[in-house]
């Protein structure tokens, strides 16, 4: 029978008044100016609004407070979000919507059921990780996140209310929710919300476009459907169907109006008002096919990106008329959850018992109804109570508190009624001492009724008393002790459900000891819960005492004492553990019964119930003996266990608590003549029988069955630990389970081993570092062999937690992306798996040699100068710690810059006394510095390629650029350029142009936060070149994307035509290859022959094509060359290798081309003739009459442009053939040599593998006539009279140009050695043919071009091969070079021609040997290759407004051939950039086979198309090697998730005892051991001389171990030694402690401090404090973890575990010999020995109990009674004179062979 229910007081902790009406009062408006009930209000508990979302161990502990509830109050247009007197955050709401009720809905994140709150929780959405306070209005839903960003959303359906879900929030449509709303904020429209979300600090790249027609037109299904699902902010809601006779349709039914979800689990509780039913349903994800029904006429796209969701109705009832005023979640008392329903009409609460079964694996899993019940109650409220620390999966045990209609306050856990509440009967000072309420209450208080609870926050509810007073009280938390809760759990698990339902109303109930359960005190908890079980032993004994005695020769006797009975007790799910071999057990009177006896039922129950007490609370003592931190608790429940054995007659497990705590040997003394059943499970034996024998023969029995239980929560501590040994040494897996009965969750990822295998389950369990030192020493031995083992050359595919536990941060920053951005390790599991002393100590760094120059220092080293040491140049920001470590201690950065700066006035150099002469020189130098400072914006463009980023808030800094100059021998007096003799306003526009295009280079892609406004805010308000050029900038970077049409047309409308340029350029380039409709449009209709309506539309490669041969017309006829090139060049691009496809009209569009080119090779003259007809038709409006036949020198270039981007690597003969090079001197009087040069190019880029970097390839690219004559003319053979001498060399050397440049588009950001040297000879013969420079080059064109070869064609070849080369050499910085580079920008007009097209060549030339300051180089894609032809056009301009032959902005287009394949290594323990040598694996191409080769990062990676591996390499850092895929594709982009290299970042670690690269370039202060020697060998001398030289080789290891290592564990413990050795002289301890500094150190294992100095220190003091009789401790425990030691190191002898110990196995040795010596030392240890196995009786002394307790649990002795037992199975076998050893050796396995001599020499009589 049940006990009766008890009876508490409530704790009244204030009288309750919002806090939203003080804080009113607080900003002046007094309570007078407001009705009293025009406000609303709820409570939440304080975890529900952290962002993130605590942990629940940590939630429990922060709402354990007596009153932190958060409020928030409503109030008319605002809400008041507060703590106490604290305000947090007042929302206040402009204007009111019509009906004057703008608030409909306002909620945090609480899971409360009152008409007007809701919550709303997306903690599936990976985007959303904060609480969201939701603010419904009647057209618009308000989203606030706690750091105050809002996210304003227009409502277009008519929504009733709004419900959490765990995915999502529900929309409960209003009867009429068919009909559109419009929303009442005119700002916010769907161009609004379709921005990134970043803007709204979202992480969720979304758009939503509800308000457009398009966007109506696809969502009929949501307006049908009266229930919507909003799965994120920015996305549209989605319709919601149920399934019906296993089919889905569409949910309609306006009048099924939910009540109640669940924001933890997918439920929704509704009532139907017309069949007057109330339903759960449980909502599940399906896809479009599954949730589409077949008679729905709904042309609803399919998105794959969306899932559909569908209710399935899981319990039903008629129950009420009328809705629930309540529905809650709580729990059963066996943790099963249960839906409540309060009926106010009936005054009942209907539960509704539901199990959850994800065997299947999903999240949620099925969910069905189990049973029900009804509780009376006039109202109810979920509440925690009972076990406030528990938690059912993700849900909280939650209890019910319910209010009777006789106004009885009862506590419930699932349908069984606790205990009563009442308020307090009288004042007293432990219950209102700290709180002040009014006299009037004191004086009605005892007279009060309870009326209504209400605001129920975890223990506390508001309690409304029948005089109107509502007061704030706190239900008593039982318990608070951590050992209690721990026990309480356990039972809970462990015990059937009638065992502990009794279990709880013991503790709930009337007792004695009721008193205790008021105080908080965690020392009373504990004693009442000691009391209570031992009231239960009592009564077991009472009953057990009642009984009449049975003989065991009796039938039932035989039964209990059968082996069936033995096995059936092994099977029981009562006793769940075994018993010993029947050889050691004897009569038991604990199971014997009278079935005649009247108590016989209560006996019986008991027995069961205190033998189901004993084993459950022994499991958790096992748990706890697994924890160090937990040793108070421990031998506090071993006090208890002993009471609960003793009683029960169990003297084995008595005997087991006395060993490991002799101090409970106060009331048990004897044990000799009592026998056990059964023998105690014992991790630690496991442990050892584990290691020494394998998993597979080690005693099951050892591990208690509660730790075999399924996701029990109670000793999972212990659970995981025996996992974990069980997968380490070979047990078999079977899913979750393992072959020795435990089961272990596993984390994804191969495993090679048991050591990785036992890894991926410590990931899985959460089981980390800071776990991992919880556990006793010689346990966590054997994990931490298993982390040490895997730490070299872990899988490719673990998880990032799991490279952290090994000790390898590098590979986990690598698996998570970089720490800066994404928070890195600090994020989810991976802290809690990190060490745990590296959570608040900061890792030492140690400075380097190539650490970040100050910018100022930058300066200085540039130009002493000061006057121009802060000017803003554009390149300030270059110099960093990586480029500083790329280049090293050289100015090479600093040279690049000088020679791109366009911001200082420039040098001129006078006479001191100048003349008029001089000044008109000084005019002549300024010109020409002109030409070359307005032409080094492409070069800065290019060296600053997105480097740094800014900040959206400002706005873009353009550097200047001036022309004036300065006269350093006339004090550096300015003078500027005369504006009167020449026209300097072409300076003006396209040197802006270019100037605003560097400008937006140098910004790196913004990942997402390029906003449309930023752009915008930089928009000048009168159009200039300089935003032009930013726009073809920001359109190169693509981020032009996030600009509408209308930005666009904005634009247009200004009629300027740079910016039209740059705009039209810009979005072409940013929604390349996206078929964009708009974009094409507008780009078509600015073609102007497509201008006249009657125009046909033709096809866009026939349109391109017809625009290279077009005819004069009104426009600019001095640009119709560059206008067939652009032409040529966009019918290239858009038929970019697509030359091999046959497409219909390929042989007449070939034939047109060629025709422009000028072949004679006429095949299709019909079309020709019909095109030009209509050419003819458009008229000759122009300046320019053209004739019928085609201008070939103004369609050549592009024609042969776009042969050879469309048949780009097509390798075709005929094409080649057809592109062919004049081979007589005929030919040669009819082709212009530039023209020449173009087809060398197209043809070899056609015929594209055939290209080589060798002389003889240039050669055979020649014809041989021309060949033949240009060297018999060198050589005098011929006379050049003959023929056209001039034709032969501009022809020869057009031909080798084009051929070089051929090669650096082939090998373009290769830094390919042959080609590098090939095009460097080239580039010095041509220079030494213009003048004679120092450079030596070998003899490899003919001599005395300048002879037949003008100058300019020298010069503009000479610069071709420049550019051609720093394509090879893109971003190497290679230095030599760079000086050539240096040499060509500052000649004079003496030493060659200047003008501007050749110093932008130079310019360009120069960003590109340092593209993106060493961080970028080129690609060789199709579009990369085209990109760098159009760039590298070889017809120069002649000054900076020349666009006749080709428009200077298409010089920009490199950077769509850009990719950042700069790889940078990071030390992760310090952050800094290092060297380190990394080792590249190319793949087999048709020129080589698979090779690799070393770089020395920072550096450049080769393509993807041949990269196939990158391994770390070196003795000082940890290797990992990233494997690739050779795959066609280009770079990752920036912010890719998929990118290996994250960026471009590597992060790697540092062995311990090896300095940086940086600091230590040879390696020769790396001498660990030798400087460990030198600082920890100190002389042992006197104590006094000793201790000067301790301090200071202290000192010196503090240094030494800072500068080897950054682990925070080492460097603490150096300096612990440090400050230790100061003040003792303990030679023997400094020496150990040196000796395992070095240790850790060398071996880079520094979680083994704590193995070292704990075993030491403990026995160094068990053996001190034993000779001063003082004992530091009372337990035997540090014993058996050093046995598992033990093991450990047999097993790695015996090969049961990887070898390679972590430990000394001399230290362990050592300390076993130090155990035996100082039991071999204590004389009085053998008679407490002898007594203690003669008679069972425990030494009176507790010291002499301490040592037989240690002495017995060192050896293994068993208990008496065994011991006995097998001496007489011996003794009658028992020869004269024979040892008895082997014997024992066999029945006692276990025992030491010291205890077994000791026990033959007591037991067995000397024989004669």
């Amino acid at each position: 029978m049940a006990p009766p229910i008890g009876s508490r007081q409530l704790t009244v902790l204030r009288e309750f008044r919002p806090h939203g009406l003080a804080a009113e009062e607080a900003d002046g408006g007094g309570p007078e100016a407001r009705p009293l009930q025009d406000y609303d209000y709820f409570l939440f508990d304080p975890s529900l609004a952290a962002s993130p979302r605590p942990a629940p161990e940590d939630e429990a502990a922060s709402s354990s407070r007596a009153d932190g509830d958060h409020e928030l109050f409503i109030r008319g247009n605002q809400i008041i979000w507060s703590t106490g007197s604290r305000v947090h955050k007042a929302i206040h709401f402009s204007e009111y919507s019509h009906n004057g009720t703008p608030i409909l809905l306002s909620s945090f994140l609480a899971n409360y059921n009152l008409p007007r709150t809701f919550a709303y929780r997306l903690y599936m959405m990976e985007a959303i990780r904060d609480a969201l306070l939701c603010v419904l209005q009647v057209d618009t839903l308000s989203m606030y996140n706690v750091t105050g960003e809002v996210v304003s959303i227009p409502l277009p359906y008519a929504v009733s209310s709004i419900w959490p879900l765990p995915f999502g929030l529900l929309l409960q449509k209003s009867a009429d929710g068919g009909r559109m709303v419009s929303s009442s904020i005119p700002l916010l429209n769907a161009r609004d919300l379709n921005r990134p979300n970043k803007e709204f600090g979202l992480n969720y790249n979304v758009s939503c476009q509800s308000h457009t027609p398009e966007a109506v037109s696809k969502s009929d299904g949501a307006i049908i459907s009266s229930h919507l699902i909003w799965k994120h902010p920015l996305e549209e809601p989605q319709a919601t169907y149920f399934e019906e006779r296993s089919r889905l349709s569409m949910m309609k039914d306006f009048d099924e109006k939910t009540i109640w979800t669940s924001d933890i689990l997918p439920l929704m509780a509704s009532y139907h008002k017309g069949k007057f039913q109330h339903s759960v349903w449980q909502v599940d994800g399906a896809t479009y096919q599954e949730a589409m029904d077949d008679n729905a006429m709904l042309s609803i796209p399919c998105d794959r990106s969306l899932h559909k969701f569908a209710f399935r109705k899981i319990w039903q009832g008629k129950c009420s008329q009328s809705a629930a005023s309540k529905v809650f979640l709580a729990t059963d008392i066996d943790g099963v959850p249960i839906i409540s329903f309060l009926l106010h009409e009936q005054k009942t609460l209907l539960a509704v018992r539901i199990q959850v079964d994800d065997s299947n694996g999903e999240t949620f899993g099925d969910i069905k109804p189990h049973m029900s019940w009804n509780i009376p109650a006039f109202a109810a409220a979920p509440v925690v109570v009972t076990r406030p620390r528990a938690r059912v999966g993700a849900l909280p045990f939650t209890d019910i508190l319910v209010l009777t209609h006789e106004n009885d306050l009862l506590l419930y856990s699932g349908k069984q009624c606790l205990c009563s509440y009442s308020l307090p009967t009288e004042f007293g000072k432990g219950i209102f001492s700290n709180y002040e309420l009014n006299s009037e209450v004191t004086d009605l208080y005892s007279n009060v009724k309870i009326t209504s609870i209400a605001d129920a926050v975890e223990g506390r509810v508001n309690v409304t008393c029948s005089n109107g007073l509502m007061l704030r009280c706190s239900l008593c938390k039982n318990p608070s002790s951590s050992l209690v809760s721990d026990c309480i759990t356990a039972m809970a698990e462990g015990l059937q459900c009638s065992f502990y339902s009794h279990f709880v109303s013991l503790l709930w109930g009337d007792n004695d000891a009721a008193s205790l359960c008021s105080s908080s005190h965690v020392d009373s908890e504990w004693e009442f819960f000691s009391y209570e079980v031992s009231k239960a032993c009592a009564k077991y004994e009472q009953t057990s005492s009642t009984k009449s005695s049975t003989s065991s020769s009796t039938a039932w006797g035989f039964l209990i004492n059968s082996k069936y009975h033995a096995q059936y007790c092994k099977q029981s799910s009562i006793l769940g553990t075994s018993f010993l071999p029947m050889s050691y057990s004897t009569n038991s009177t604990g199971f014997h019964s009278s079935l005649q006896d009247e108590h016989s039922s209560d006996a019986a129950f008991y027995i069961c119930f205190m033998k189901e007490t004993l084993d459950t609370l022994h499991a958790l003592y096992e748990n706890l003996k697994l924890n160090v931190l937990r040793k108070q608790d421990l031998g506090s429940l071993a006090s208890l266990l002993c009471r609960v054995a003793s009683s029960l007659g169990e003297n084995s497990y008595v005997d087991y608590y006395c060993r490991d705590f002799p101090h409970n040997l106060v009331e048990f003394r004897s044990l000799a003549s009592a026998a056990a059943l059964k023998t105690p499970p014992c991790l630690f034996r496991w442990f050892e029988n584990c290691l020494n024998h394998g998993c597979h023969l080690s005693n099951l029995d050892d591990i208690p069955a509660l730790m075999c239980k399924q996701k029990g929560s109670a000793v999972s501590w212990g659970r995981k630990v025996v996992s974990f040994y069980s997968l380490l040494l070979g047990a078999e897996r079977k899913g979750r389970n393992l072959s020795s009965g435990v089961y272990c969750e596993v984390a994804s990822g191969s495993a090679r081993n048991t050591d990785e295998l036992t890894v991926l389950a410590m990931v899985g369990e959460n089981f980390g570092r800071q776990q991992l030192d919880l556990l006793p020493i010689g346990v966590s031995l054997a994990l931490h062999h298993a982390l040490d083992k895997c730490r070299e050359s872990p899988p490719d595919d673990w998880p990032a937690p799991a490279y952290v536990l090994v000790g390898r941060e590098d590979l986990a920053t690598a698996k998570m992306g970089s720490l800066r951005k994404e928070n890195g390790l600090n994020n989810d599991s991976s802290t809690s798996i990190s060490v745990p002393y590296m959570l608040h100590l900061q890792p030492v760094t140690v400075p380097t040699t190539a650490s970040d120059a100050p910018t100022s220092e930058v300066l200085n080293s540039e130009d002493t100068d000061a006057v121009y040491r802060s000017v803003e140049d554009g390149m300030e920001h270059i110099f960093t710690s990586t480029t500083q470590l790329r280049y090293g201690r050289d100015l090479r950065l600093n040279e690049v810059r000088r020679l791109l700066c366009s911001a200082r006035l420039v040098a001129v150099q006078t006479s001191t006394n100048p003349t008029a002469s001089d000044q008109d020189l000084q005019q002549q130098q300024l010109w020409n510095f002109a030409q070359r400072t307005t032409a080094l914006p492409f070069g800065r463009g290019a060296f600053t390629l997105a480097t740094t980023y800014t900040l959206l808030t400002e706005a873009l800094v353009f550097p200047k650029i001036i022309l004036a100059g300065r006269l350093p021998a006339q004090q550096n007096a300015t003078v500027n350029l005369d504006l009167s003799t020449r026209s300097v306003s072409e300076f003006n526009s396209w040197a802006e142009f270019h100037n605003g295009v560097a400008a937006g280079l140098r910004l790196a892609p913004f990942q997402e936060k390029m906003l449309r406004t930023w752009i915008q805010y930089n928009r000048p308000s009168e159009p200039n070149f300089t935003h032009a050029g930013l726009l073809l900038a920001f359109g190169l970077h693509e981020h032009l994307r996030v600009l509408t049409m209308t930005d666009a047309y904005r634009y247009l409308s200004q009629e300027h035509d740079i910016t039209t340029l740059g705009l039209l350029l810009g979005l072409a380039a940013s929604h390349r290859g996206t078929l964009h409709p708009a974009i094409s449009k507008m780009l078509y209709f600015h073609v102007p022959s497509r201008h006249p309506s009657s125009t046909p539309e033709l096809e866009l490669p026939t349109l391109l094509q017809g625009e290279i041969g077009r005819r004069s017309g009104g426009d600019n006829v001095l640009e119709r060359e560059g206008y067939a090139v652009a032409a040529g060049s966009a019918l290239g691009f858009v038929a970019l290798g697509r030359g091999s496809d046959a497409f219909g009209f390929m042989d007449t569009f070939l034939d047109r081309l060629f025709e422009y080119i000028g072949s004679k090779e006429v095949y299709h003259e019909i079309f020709l003739n019909a095109t030009i007809a209509a050419d003819d038709q458009s008229g000759n409006t122009g300046q320019m009459m053209d004739g019928t036949q085609i201008n070939v020198d103004v369609t050549a270039p592009g024609a042969v442009i776009a042969l050879a981007l469309i048949f780009m690597k097509a390798e075709s003969e005929e094409i080649a053939a057809r592109l062919s090079i004049p081979n007589t001197h005929f030919d040669l009087q009819y082709v212009r040599p530039d023209f020449v040069m173009l087809r060398v190019i197209a043809r070899n880029i056609v015929m594209w593998s055939r290209i080589e970097p060798s002389i003889d390839w240039i050669g055979s690219q020649v014809p041989e006539p021309i060949k033949s004559g240009v060297v018999n003319m060198s050589e005098g053979a011929i006379d050049c009279d003959e023929f056209d001498a001039e034709a032969l060399f501009q022809a020869y050397v057009n031909i080798v140009t084009g051929a070089c440049i051929a090669i650096g588009l082939k090998y373009a950001g290769s830094r390919n050695g042959d080609a590098q040297e090939l095009l460097y000879n080239y580039t010095v013969h041509f220079l030494n043919e213009i003048k004679q420079v120092s450079v030596r080059s070998p003899s490899i064109l003919p001599k005395g071009l300048l002879q037949y070869v003008d100058r300019g064609t020298l010069e503009l070849c000479l610069h071709l091969i420049v550019l051609s080369l720093s394509l090879v050499m893109a971003g190497s910085g290679h230095l030599q070079t760079f000086r050539l580079l240096r040499h060509l920008r500052g000649r004079s007009s003496a030493e060659g021609q200047v003008n501007y097209g050749l110093q932008m060549a130079v310019s360009l030339a120069v960003g590109f040997l340092f593209l993106g300051g060493g961080t970028h180089t080129f690609s060789t894609s199709n579009s990369a290759i085209a990109a760098l032809l159009i760039t590298l056009y070889p017809r120069l301009p002649t000054g900076p407004n020349d666009n006749r032959c080709h428009l200077q902005a298409f010089r920009h287009l490199y950077v769509i051939a850009t990719e950042p394949r700069r790889v940078q290594t990071v030390d992760v323990d310090t952050g800094l950039p290092v060297y380190c040598p990394l080792e590249v694996t190319v793949a087999e191409t048709e020129y080589y086979d698979e090779t690799y080769y070393c770089e020395v990062t920072p550096c450049l990676l080769p393509e993807r198309s041949v990269l196939k591996n990158v391994r770390v390499c070196g003795p000082r850092y940890w290797p990992q090697v990233i494997k690739l895929k050779p795959e066609d594709k280009p770079w990752w982009r920036s912010g890719d998730k998929t990118d290996p290299f994250n960026g471009g970042v590597l992060y790697i670690k540092r062995k311990v005892g090896s300095c940086s690269y940086s600091d230590d370039p040879i390696g020769c202060q790396s001498l660990l051991s030798r400087a460990m020697h030198e600082v920890c060998d100190t002389p042992s001398t006197s104590c006094g001389t000793q201790l000067n030289r301790s301090s200071l080789s202290s000192s010196r290891v503090d240094q030494l171990v800072s500068t080897f290592s950054a682990n925070p564990s080492l460097i603490a413990f150096a300096k612990l030694c440090c400050e230790s050795w100061k003040g003792r002289c303990n030679d023997n301890f400094q020496e150990f402690c040196s000796q395992v500094l070095y240790e850790c150190m060398s071996k880079d294992r520094p979680a083994l401090l704590q193995v070292y100095i704990s075993f030491y220190t403990i026995i160094e003091s068990m053996w001190e404090h034993l000779k001063i009789g003082h004992f530091p401790f009372f337990d035997s425990l540090f014993l058996s973890s050093l046995k598992v030691a033990l093991a450990y190191n047999g097993a790695l002898v015996d090969g049961r575990i990887s070898s390679g110990g972590i430990v000394q196995s001399t230290f362990l040795e050592s300390l076993t010999k130090r155990v035996d010596n100082i039991f071999a030392e204590l004389p009085k240890l053998k008679a407490s020995f002898v007594s203690y196995l003669g008679t069972g009786k425990w030494p009176d002394a507790q010291n002499d109990a301490v040592l037989l307790s240690w002495y017995l649990q060192w050896y293994s002795i068993p208990p008496p009674h065994v011991v006995a037992s097998a001496v007489e199975k011996i003794k009658p076998r028992a020869p004269g004179g024979v040892s008895m050893l082997p014997l024992l050796r066999l029945l006692l396995p276990t025992t030491h062979l010291v205890g077994l001599m000791e026990i033959e020499k007591l037991q067995m009589p000397a024989r004669p």
